[in-house]
């Protein structure tokens, strides 16, 4: 059962979550997050919260978790509200320093996050990941749809799994881009939706960078820059490229039940990525701005 009590609830029709998000206001006119999450999902939320706690406690802009519980439909979650506009519609018509300060900003919260240890039980990164890059590999093969010289991603990979041996594990926010990031009222970079979260390579956490270096190359510039404080190892470039090759193979078959539209959206994504790498020769992308750094 809520504990809190609302006066008005309006529905949030975004994201892709399974949960039932809603704007809810208490009658002192204070908004707050409320995501319902169906009894099948529901197991995980509890930890969920838990890490999102441990997230808040690091000074992280986001919604911070009020309450939690069992309700009829599964469980719930109230979360401060965020008043603002998604960073993806402004972000990308701000100043070219303007983006790129918020690249900056991005790229430090996320080194904050990844200063959570991963369990100590934890599988070793390079058998997991190795795996799962050879289901990706073997599902694109048996797609009806290909990408032209989709073998660029396949070769790449082969020729760079090496790459993942020793690879360190952190707490992953599982789905870091501009578009689950808010700027709010007062002008601050928000990051939202924990949902996806996970634990593995920091560096693979970068691997949603695509989206945003198709919205705003200065704004991804500036995240990696931010995150590295200005110093990036060429060895990041090519795990990147790694992670990035095997993520593009397995959004075309992912797209398919949704529709043709976000088949589309894939095709031209993976065209975008072989068009940055020089398909898989280069591991710096072409949108990537070494700017002078300021810390």
């Amino acid at each position: 059962m809520i504990q809190m009590k609302f006066v008005n609830r309006e529905p949030i029709n975004k994201g892709w979550s399974c949960d039932r998000k809603y704007c809810a206001t208490t009658a002192d006119g204070t908004k707050y997050l409320l995501r319902i999450t169906p009894k099948e999902k529901s197991a995980s939320r509890a930890d969920m919260l838990r890490m999102q706690w441990e997230v808040a406690a690091l000074d992280v802009p986001m919604c911070k978790p009020v309450e939690f519980g069992v309700c009829e439909d599964g469980v719930y979650s109230v979360q401060t509200w965020i008043d603002g506009d998604d960073a993806e519609s402004v972000i990308p018509f701000l100043a070219d320093t303007e983006q790129y300060v918020y690249g900056l900003e991005a790229g430090r919260i996320l080194r904050k996050i990844h200063s959570i240890p991963a369990p100590e039980m934890q599988e070793d990164w390079e058998s997991r990941f190795n795996r799962k890059m050879g289901n990706k590999i073997q599902k694109y093969m048996e797609c009806p749809i290909h990408y032209e010289n989709g073998q660029a991603f396949i070769d790449y990979i082969r020729e760079n799994r090496h790459l993942l041996k020793g690879r360190p594990q952190v707490f992953q926010h599982g789905d870091y881009h501009i578009g689950n990031m808010m700027i709010d009222r007062d002008g601050k970079l928000q990051i939202i939706d924990f949902d996806r979260y996970d634990f593995g390579d920091p560096w693979e956490e970068f691997n949603r960078i695509v989206w945003c270096a198709q919205k705003s190359p200065l704004f991804a510039s500036g995240m990696v820059n931010g995150y590295f404080n200005g110093d990036v190892p060429l060895e990041f470039w090519k795990l990147l490229a790694l992670y990035i090759a095997s993520n593009t193979l397995s959004s075309v078959y992912w797209a398919i039940p949704f529709g043709q539209d976000e088949v589309n959206t894939m095709l031209n994504q993976a065209k975008d990525v072989l068009h940055w790498y020089d398909n898989m020769r280069n591991p710096v992308p072409t949108w990537y701005f070494k700017m002078q750094h300021s810390s």
